[in-house]
């Protein structure tokens, strides 16, 4: 079997990969831009490609039979220039990370340490215990709401209940009962935006919910709630996630998914094009929530899988489009 791992940004998938196969497999290494006869004839001739981008101007491997995206989001796929007989397959394995870096920015806001240390450097003992107002917050009094309840939004719940958090969703499709959830909305009840400390939003990115979180929702929040982004950017309306913290309608924001992203000619470009950068109550992170060694390693294991599934004539995990011919 041929195995193409197309793009830098799929490499890291590649290391130990043959360990768990259970058969053995030629597999090369193709970068962003097939330059040669040779590197285009390896793509065309590939049984599997592992690959974030496929469009109608990549050659066609009219033998694939996987086509495997190592990442949750598929929107840089073009269906229908991938050949007819192929499975699309993404994968997900980022929840547990995701969901720890939304419990350390709510740890943040709520536990001052950082700000704790930088006072008393200086000898300022503005939150020793003794005096009401010195006091920070606790998560177990606040609520957190849920914009979408799939892979992500399930496993930060899992751990805000283990801080004792009240939890509420809202979410595209009914919900069964939960124990990791106190209350459920309509993906378009503003009631939803009243009722949370923080929000974090997870939803994928599509003609649905491009903008999805606008001035709206913005108005309804809570005026010292706190937005989370670890879904798609531009799911949040640019220009109204910047006027709700530029004129302080909301308490802030962690933004981790953006609007602007770094290419070859920018490899240095600001996220936005509006200045997020010049505002204070805003942390900014470059899309990294995700990315950890676990989420290597469960991908990694995930594609294995799916390979050796294929070899074996057996069903797909993850499957978006099955082969169509």
């Amino acid at each position: 079997m041929k195995i193409v791992f197309y793009g830098r940004d799929t490499e890291v998938f590649a290391d130990g990969l043959s360990g768990l196969l259970s058969e053995p497999a030629k597999i090369a290494l193709l970068p962003d831009v097939l330059a040669g006869a040779s590197e285009r004839d390896v793509f065309a001739t590939a049984d599997v490609v592992v690959a974030n981008r496929f469009a109608t101007s990549t050659p066609s491997p009219h033998g694939l039979k996987l086509l495997h995206v190592p990442a949750a989001g598929f929107d840089a796929i073009d269906m229908k220039a991938v050949p007819a007989g192929a499975v699309v397959c993404n994968s997900f394995g980022h929840e547990q990370a995701i969901a720890e870096f939304v419990m350390a920015a709510l740890l943040a806001r709520a536990v001052p340490l950082a700000d704790a240390d930088a006072r008393l450097r200086r000898g300022d003992w503005a939150y020793w215990a003794g005096a009401p107002e010195r006091a920070h917050a606790e998560l177990s009094d606040m609520t957190l709401g849920l914009f979408g309840f799939g892979h992500i939004g399930q496993a930060i719940a899992a751990r805000a209940k283990a801080f004792d958090m009240t939890v509420v969703v809202a979410n595209r499709s009914a919900m069964p009962v939960s124990p990791l959830v106190d209350r459920t909305f309509a993906l378009g009840d503003l009631a939803f935006w009243s009722a949370a400390d923080a929000i974090v939003v997870s939803l994928p990115l599509t003609e649905g919910t491009r903008s999805i979180v606008g001035k709206t929702e913005f108005a309804a929040m809570r005026p010292d709630a706190a937005i989370l982004n670890v879904g798609r950017g531009p799911v949040i309306d640019e220009e109204a996630l910047y006027d709700a913290l530029r004129g302080g309608r909301i308490g802030g924001a962690v933004i981790d998914t953006w609007y602007r992203y770094p290419s070859r000619n920018e490899p240095n470009v600001l996220p936005a094009s509006l200045p997020f950068h010049e505002l204070p109550n805003l942390v900014m992170t470059p899309h990294m929530s995700g990315w950890t060694r676990g989420t290597i390693r469960r991908r990694r294991e995930l594609i294995a899988r799916n390979v050796n599934h294929l070899a074996a004539g057996e069903p797909l995990e993850n499957v978006v489009r099955p082969a169509l011919a």
